[in-house]
């Protein structure tokens, strides 16, 4: 592989600790969610900061498919729902909806957009086998 990027992050404490990165620009607490038992609050969680990277970096993969086919997505965008349960081994386990509106083309060219950008994001070839992903083509009503 040829590297492009590399960064890194540090977490104390697990879930209800504090992250920061090598940078500086991520630097906060952390805390588990009350549906999991924490106390909540406005300190965010693992999951939002993997659907943030996750709808980013499938949002890219979804220009880069377009500019292909020469298709132009208009104001687009991409939201990644990630849950958190158990498995029937009562293992952790994540499953992922990325939700695309992509109201510049029409369903057919959409399908086929939202699927290829599936198969170069490396968030979903990352998850590829390991985690459900569901991908939805939301558009405008006609």
């Amino acid at each position: 592989m040829k590297t492009l990027l590399t960064t890194s992050a540090t977490t104390t404490g697990g879930r209800n600790g504090h992250v920061k990165s090598e940078d500086g620009l991520l630097d906060f607490d952390l805390a588990v969610p009350k549906s999991m038992g924490g106390e909540g609050g406005n300190k965010p969680n693992p999951e939002q900061f993997f659907a943030a990277g996750y709808s980013a970096c499938y949002g890219s993969a979804l220009q880069a498919v377009a500019q292909k086919h020469k298709a132009d997505l208009g104001d687009f965008s991409v939201t990644a729902e990630v849950s958190l349960g158990k498995d029937e081994d009562d293992h952790f386990q994540l499953s992922v909806v990325l939700d695309s509106y992509l109201p510049g083309v029409d369903k057919e060219l959409g399908e086929k957009l939202i699927n290829e950008a599936h198969e170069i994001c490396p968030y979903s070839r990352a998850t590829r086998d390991n985690i459900d992903v569901t991908l939805n083509l939301l558009m405008d009503e006609e």
